[in-house]
């Protein structure tokens, strides 16, 4: 498992993301804090993401987090069916 962000905040871009989409705050700290893969995207952004199951099916939860901040700021939120997408492959 990957390194869990314990400490935390949601932007507002973050809370109206997640509204929208329907993903609860408890699956995004479930993400954050059992990740299963963090990704860097850039030097100061990861990408923390776990297979969670909804109702509808299994989906990859990808939270992205501006790590450079104290407490580090969720930026945005979505799940997607194509986990082969974006799926980290370990070799």
């Amino acid at each position: 498992m990957a390194e869990p962000i314990t400490s935390y905040v949601l932007t507002p871009h973050a809370l109206s993301e997640m509204e929208q989409r329907g993903i609860l705050e408890f699956v995004v700290n479930r993400v954050l804090t059992v990740t299963e893969q963090r990704i860097s995207v850039r030097p100061t952004r990861d990408v923390l993401q776990s297979r969670i199951s909804f109702p509808d099916g299994m989906y990859l939860v990808r939270v992205f987090v501006d790590v450079d901040c104290i407490p580090a700021e969720v930026v945005t939120v979505y799940r997607t069916s194509k986990l082969e997408k974006y799926w980290e492959k370990q070799t």
